[in-house]
């Protein structure tokens, strides 16, 4: 077998060239903007251009490692760290300044994302999500400036509650559903305390996903308190939207944490298409009778009918004579004798057996 001169030499040196260069990047400090990244670096990551600014600046968000096509929401939320998450939820968070993006088919993406005061002081963070398909999360540090600053509650405020049982939705439903009034159920859950300080008060988020969309969360708060290694059965309100049908997720959340799911299928509100039938039926006959009463009102008539009914309506009717009083009738035997008498003779009916016999005997 023949070898080239050289070709075995410069193998060894590629392989060390490019030694070289991944401990001269990994021994280089990092002076680029501040990077967030997922601690096991297969999930994915985000990069701001700037690590402070103050409200009405502009920072550029860039990610890496989601899903591929996959809708992400964009939010700067205050009381929050991405080692604890947002704490209280989306209701930290500067809605209405947030932004939505795309990712790419590599999971990329880049968003100018306005900077806007969270509702709640900072510590804050740059929080990402998806809305649609599987649930993924990153929150990167950053601080908006001139924002209030406050530290945020010890952990062992939150509790450490989890779900012992099964959930499951209590309720049904009424006339006024089948009609399109919001369905509401009850979800009933057991938790436990499983740290060593109380729970009072819990906060939790009910949230409610259709289809392929992230959930919509919603607080609820339940009046009592869970001693430490006790449990006690939790009972919170959903209601969806109005006309509400399909397959829908219910999700139970406690601080950063899903503690359960729970399908809900919603039957169809058929009161609703029942009415819309009702109204294209009835409405058509009603304008088909208006319609009607127009043509009949304008058409034209013949000259004698119109002359006849202007007549009757000016002129009141005439009152009608008075009818003939009915004469008396009488037989040949009952008739008196001057009425008997007065006929004459041509216009005497021809006599009878029982007339010859009367007039026999002298009538």
């Amino acid at each position: 077998m023949t070898q080239h001169p050289g070709v075995g030499s410069r193998v060894p040196a590629t392989l060390l060239l490019l030694l070289a260069v991944l401990l001269a990047l990994a021994a280089a400090p990092v002076t680029a903007a501040p990077t967030a990244q997922a601690a096991d670096g297969d999930g994915p990551s985000v990069t701001l251009s700037r690590k402070e600014a103050g409200k009405g600046g502009e920072i550029t968000v860039k990610g890496g490692g989601w899903r591929s096509e996959a809708l992400l929401m964009l939010l700067i939320c205050g009381r929050s760290t991405p080692e604890r998450g947002v704490i209280g939820g989306t209701n930290s968070c500067a809605n209405a300044d947030g932004r939505a993006v795309t990712t790419d088919k590599k999971g990329s993406f880049s968003k100018k994302l306005p900077v806007a005061e969270p509702p709640e002081p900072c510590p804050c963070v740059v929080h990402v999500a998806t809305v649609t398909g599987e649930q993924a999360l990153f929150d990167a540090v950053f601080t908006v400036a001139s924002h209030p600053t406050a530290p945020l509650p010890p952990a062992a405020d939150e509790g450490r509650l989890a779900v012992l049982a099964t959930t499951r939705l209590e309720g049904g439903s009424s006339l006024l559903t089948w009609f399109g009034a919001p369905p509401a159920r009850q979800l009933v859950f057991t938790v436990g305390n499983l740290g060593p300080a109380p729970v009072e008060d819990p906060v939790f988020e009910i949230g409610t996903a259709h289809g392929v969309y992230a959930p919509q969360w919603e607080e609820r708060q339940w009046r009592g308190t869970v001693a430490p290694g006790g449990k006690a059965q939790i009972r919170l309100p959903v209601e969806l939207s109005a006309g509400a049908h399909g397959d829908y997720q219910v999700s139970l959340r406690y601080g950063t944490k899903v503690l359960a799911e729970q399908p809900w299928g919603v039957s169809r509100p058929w009161g609703v298409t029942l009415f819309w039938v009702l109204l294209c039926l009835v409405v058509p006959a009603a304008f088909f009778r208006i319609g009607m009463a127009v043509v009949d009102k304008v058409r034209p008539r013949p000259a004698g009918l119109v002359a006849r009914h202007a007549h009757r309506t000016r002129t009141p009717a005439a009152k009608a004579p008075p009818a003939p009083a009915a004469l008396p009738w009488f037989t040949q035997d009952s008739a008196p004798p001057d009425i008997r008498c007065s006929a004459p003779p041509e216009n005497r009916p021809p006599p009878t057996t029982k007339g010859q016999a009367w007039t026999r005997n002298g009538g």
